[in-house]
Formats: C-alpha cells, structure tokens, sequence
C-alpha cells in the first residue's frame, strides 16, 4: 500500500508524540509509570487497528 508524503510525516508525528509521552512519564514516575503509560497506548494502537468499520477497503 504506497503511501504520500504527507501520510508519512503523519506516521512520524504519531511516534514522536509517543516517545514524547513516555520520556516525560519516565522522569516523573519512573518503570511504573512507564509501563502504566505504555498499557495505555498499547490500548489506543488496539482501537485503531480494529476499528469496524476499517479505515481502508479490502
């Protein structure tokens, strides 16, 4: 499936927010933190990939 430009940068600001949100959740709660954070966005990555309807015809 090719993708634009502008679908890529998308997918690069969508990791850099995560990163984002993990770094800042490591200096303030340290693992735990982490791994709460990460559940949470294992949750989200959850919803979007099992969507109905999908967000692309087959």
């Amino acid at each position: 499936m090719p993708i634009n430009e502008k679908e890529y940068n998308g997918n690069l600001f969508d990791k850099l927010e995560l990163v984002e949100r993990i770094r800042r959740e490591a200096n303030r709660g340290g693992l735990e933190a982490v791994l709460e954070q990460l559940d949470i966005e294992e949750a989200a990555i959850n919803r979007k990939l099992y969507q109905n309807p999908p967000l692309v015809s087959e």
